[in-house]
């Protein structure tokens, strides 16, 4: 058996981070995760460093932020996982410079984690966040940098728990709001799975230098269909209240910055329907559970099974 590629995760406290950390020492390979020594420090986060030392991870001191602990980091692996979150992605920049000096890495995923960002249609300011994403795409492409990009779409856990509902940390049982029309397809998986996946194709021939884009038949279904699954799981009709687009558009330009992120980028995925509403073509990338159908990803409908 080949040995598995040692993985170094920066980013590995944070939401999806902890998954793909987790997962990767699951999975076998030796990994090493970046953290600087005032997170060692933190309650919260020292909790999960903790626990990735249980598994069997390594902590290597570094930051993002100092060029040579990141070079010296980055030598001691083959693959390199960025899952820092949305205010840190432009400065992957510095990964990127960092990784061509160390000039061994064989697989470089940068932070993404979300909807295609080559194939994206948004307003602003989700415009301007994919945009930013797509210039770190540009950036290691130019760099010469064997590479992954993954577009989970949605996290289900994001999602799911209160079926899309914004204002609420429950799942309606009497009203649900839906923006625009229900119908373009949307995706959402579960986090442990995306972070399996991402760790299945660090090894993977197929993957190199594409997008990896998630599409299970199962976690593909439009908001009206998810809907409708969620009242034959209540054995209730909801009343539903569509938000027009005029609306939506509207809300977007009056709501402060960081829920404006948040509906301009459901505006892109409810309404213009960016994570399904474009072909798969072999010459930029490969769907998730065709290449991996040894992976169950839990469906939309079993997810809802399991929260009714």
């Amino acid at each position: 058996m080949a040995q598995k590629s040692k993985i170094l995760i920066i980013g590995a406290t944070g939401y999806i981070g902890k998954f793909v950390a987790e997962a990767s020492t699951k999975e076998g390979h030796p990994t090493f995760i970046l953290t600087r020594e005032s997170t060692i420090k933190h309650p919260e986060k020292s909790k999960l460093l903790n626990n990735f030392k249980t598994l069997g991870a390594k902590l290597v001191i570094g930051d993002l932020y100092h060029h040579e602990s990141l070079v010296k980091a980055i030598k001691e692996v083959d693959v390199v996982i960025s899952t820092v979150g949305g205010e840190s992605v432009a400065d992957q920049v510095k990964l990127i410079a960092a990784i061509k000096e160390a000039g061994n890495v064989k697989r470089f995923i940068p932070s993404e984690f979300g909807t295609d960002v080559d194939h994206v249609n948004a307003v602003e300011p989700a415009k301007s966040t994919f945009k930013g994403k797509a210039y770190i795409r540009r950036a290691v492409e130019a760099a010469g940098i064997p590479h992954t990009f993954i577009a989970c779409n949605g996290f289900a856990g994001y999602f799911l728990p209160t079926v899309g509902q914004m204002d609420t940390y429950t799942a309606p049982r009497e009203k649900i709001t839906i923006l625009g029309d229900g119908t373009p397809k949307v995706v959402f998986v579960k986090e442990e799975e995306i972070a399996l996946t991402t760790i299945k194709t660090v090894d993977d021939p197929r993957t190199l230098d594409k997008a990896l884009i998630f599409r299970p038949p199962g976690n593909t279904l439009s908001f009206n269909e998810i809907v409708s699954i969620w009242e034959s799981k209540i054995g209730k009709t909801l009343e539903r209240t569509y938000v027009s687009e005029e609306q939506l558009l509207k809300n977007i330009k009056e709501a402060p910055f960081g829920l404006s992120i948040v509906l301009s980028i459901m505006h892109s995925v409810l309404v213009n329907g960016s994570a399904t509403n474009f072909e798969i073509e072999p010459s930029f990338g490969v769907e998730a559970s065709e290449l991996y159908p040894d992976i169950k990803y839990t469906t939309i409908d079993e997810y809802l099974t399991q929260i009714a």
